[in-house]
């Protein structure tokens, strides 16, 4: 992985949708890697570093593309545990739903999701409106700027101990 390019994070149950998210995602070639977790569970261990994420290196991932509709733990207790803390709250979510219920949409804004798109059915448009997702997220989109404060002061400090290391 490049050094300061972040990851993607695609909380995702269906194997399908996964595959296609993918390679819609790898047509642009963006350098960030994809980590795939298959449901809501596993979303907030990777987030907490918990489990078999304990040892994972690197800080919050770019962007989460979010489905809703998941096993164990749902999608909107995601967007809830990520949104309710401080550490995770500025992350991005991209909730990718085949939900058009308005109480859905509904909720998941007032949570605070970026956005919210509706999985096309026919393949093209889905891969497409993937594409543009994994584009702008990833390549387009500033972060918000005390993350990067945050990020430039924590890795000042990690070559400032490193430097006083190699001293010694």
């Amino acid at each position: 992985m490049i050094p300061g390019i972040k990851n993607i994070l695609l909380v995702e149950d269906d194997p399908r949708d996964v595959e296609l998210t993918l390679n819609g995602l790898a047509e642009y070639n963006l350098a960030n890697k994809v980590v795939v977790v298959r449901n809501g569970e596993e979303a907030l261990d990777y987030l907490y570093r918990r489990g078999s994420f304990e040892a994972r290196t690197g800080g919050n991932p770019v962007v989460v593309l979010l489905d809703i509709k998941m096993p164990k733990i749902t999608g909107l207790e995601v967007l809830r545990a990520i949104k309710a803390d401080e550490q995770l709250k500025m992350i991005p979510v991209v909730v990718l739903s085949s939900s058009r219920e308005t109480p859905d949409l509904t909720e998941c804004y007032r949570i605070g999701v970026n956005a919210y798109v509706v999985k096309p059915v026919d393949f093209t448009d889905f891969m497409q409106a993937i594409k543009q997702l994994g584009l702008f997220w990833a390549a387009v989109n500033e972060p918000p700027p005390d993350v990067l404060q945050k990020e430039t002061a924590a890795k000042a400090n990690d070559e400032v101990f490193s430097a006083g290391k190699e001293g010694t």
